[in-house]
């Protein structure tokens, strides 16, 4: 492979890795998140970042937007769809400054972590989880 050829991952090639990431969940997993909406874009929004005390886009590398499975009306559907951002240009960042994983394993790794939020975890648990591994 050359490098002279090779350009940078797009948006839907960061929205195919995620499908592909999500396909591999366990089962169980999977069908507890079958609702969440995947959506990459480049960069959280200024309202995003602002919403969750941040200035610079690139410390951003994935958010969960919704209510998780705890918090939902038993008796009706949430009122939006829950929605896990997948932002490109700081997971590429965060690739490049590693050098020790590959992009798809970046892409699982904070996929997995918001689709965790999505289940009602935290970080904690969810750091908790991934020690485990």
């Amino acid at each position: 492979m050359t490098w002279t050829t090779q350009t940078a991952p797009s948006l839907d090639d960061f929205a195919r890795l995620a499908r592909e990431a999500f396909d591999a969940l366990p089962e169980p997993f999977r069908s507890a998140a079958g609702d969440v909406v995947i959506r990459v874009d480049d960069f959280a929004d200024a309202e995003t970042l602002a919403s969750v005390d941040l200035e610079d886009p690139f410390d951003l590398t994935g958010l969960y937007h919704g209510f998780h499975v705890g918090e939902r009306d038993a008796f009706g559907p949430a009122a939006e769809p829950s929605r896990v951002f997948l932002y490109r240009r700081p997971i590429l960042d965060e690739w490049c400054e590693r050098g020790d994983v590959g992009l798809a394993e970046i892409i699982a790794h904070v996929l997995i972590h918001e689709i965790g939020h999505h289940m009602g975890l935290d970080d904690d648990d969810i750091d908790h989880i991934e020690a485990e591994d």
